[in-house]
């Protein structure tokens, strides 16, 4: 029996007839969520976790994070030396050309030395840091299951994605060989199916009258997924159930430094007051405040990505040369909400037409875009530009 067959079997709830379907597959379903999450908070703390694919069992860290004793750990219980798994944009940065294999391998593997060393893995994967000393050893395109995993779960982390990765041998038995060692096992298909798993599981946890400056009748909800994992808010504004048309809807990702802070860089703290605003002369409306930091990844890494800015890439090249695509979010999350909202037609306040497409490919009807545009400071008038020009948005 493979790896992930056996842990599959060991996971999986006896039989009890009186159980319905529908019920047992959303327990299977928030219990491989919750597995998920529990290999991520791993892959944060600078552990190794173990992930289990068809063809094996791979032990994979983080390398922004790895330490000594977790790189001994991986070349000790490895069956061959570990090699760094580089998602493929960051491969060509390193390697100053094309990564083999093209964008569409989930990965790029390079030889490491046994004697590797934390601050020699961070040059690797992080293009802000020191550059490496040497060019390191290509091992070629890795377009396993495993490692297309193991590159997500560093994404799901909000890491870098580069991982640090050698198979194992667990004697046929992965349950006893990760209690033996004190190693979480998740399945590769769980990790790549997160995203559809997490929307799916979305609930209401908490609402509250919140008046606000711009709307004085407001009401936040807010939903977490079953995992425990981080919460995503829905701003009502008045009764948008009882307008006559589609209520004006905009998904608004999370942005710290413009929504908070008040950046200039963006233009996203002028777009949330301005949406919130527009709602409140309307009368009602429905602002989905999408934990979404830097267009999916991560405050830590968008503040990379500014420093990438500063040495004169712009937003979608920052965020390729750190390894992510140029937009990582997850939309399925804000069609969720809305259906839990009851709202399966809406009118959308946005620029970005990846927004209507993507609610109408999760069954959303987009009745029609309401511009939503603010004149371009000193600051932030290339940002705006680069989405315009490499992004598709609409000014």
């Amino acid at each position: 029996m493979s790896p992930i067959a056996t842990l599959a079997a060991a996971q999986a709830t006896p039989s009890q007839s009186a159980l319905p379907m529908p019920k047992a597959t959303q327990e299977e379903g928030e219990r491989a969520l919750r597995q998920v999450h529990r290999a991520v908070s791993e892959l944060r703390r600078g552990a190794a976790a173990l992930v289990l694919a068809e063809d094996g069992a791979w032990l994979v860290a983080a390398a922004e994070l790895a330490s000594p004793a977790t790189i001994a750990r991986l070349a000790a219980l490895g069956r061959q030396a570990p090699t760094l798994l580089l998602a493929p944009a960051r491969a060509a940065a390193v390697l100053h050309r094309p990564a083999p294999g093209g964008a569409d391998v989930p990965a790029v593997a390079f030889h490491v030395s046994p004697t590797v060393t934390p601050s020699e893995l961070r040059s690797l994967a992080d293009p802000t840091a020191e550059p490496p000393a040497a060019k390191p050893e290509l091992a070629g395109p890795a377009a396993t299951e495993a490692a297309a995993a193991a590159i997500h779960l560093a994404k799901l982390a909000r890491l870098l994605p580069a991982v640090l990765a050698a198979p194992v041998d667990t004697g046929g038995d992965v349950i006893a060989f990760g209690r033996r060692h004190d190693l979480l096992a998740v399945p590769a298909a769980q990790v790549l199916g997160y995203p559809d798993m997490v929307a799916a599981t979305l609930a209401r946890v908490a609402e509250a009258s919140v008046p606000l400056e711009d709307s004085a009748s407001t009401r936040i909800i807010a939903f977490r997924p079953a995992d425990g994992g981080t919460e995503h808010l829905a701003i009502v504004v008045g009764d948008p159930w009882g307008a006559a048309a589609p209520p004006l809807v905009r998904l608004h990702s999370e942005c710290f430094t413009g929504d908070l802070l008040g950046s200039l860089r963006c233009d996203c703290g002028p777009q949330l007051r301005g949406a919130l605003k527009a709602m409140a002369d309307e009368g009602a409306g429905v602002l989905l405040y999408l934990s979404q930091e830097g267009r999916g990844i991560g405050l830590v890494n968008k503040l990379r990505a500014y420093t990438l800015q500063d040495e004169g890439a712009d937003t979608h090249d920052a965020n390729t040369r750190l390894g992510y695509g140029a937009d990582e979010r997850n939309f399925m999350i804000a069609a969720a909400m809305l259906r839990d909202l009851g709202f399966g037609e809406v009118r959308i306040m946005t620029n970005n037409p990846d927004k209507m497409a993507a609610l109408e490919a999760c069954g959303i009807v987009v009745a029609n875009r309401v511009a939503h545009a603010f004149p371009p400071t000193q600051h932030n008038a290339r940002y705006l530009r680069t989405k315009a020009e490499r992004f598709g948005h609409l000014f």
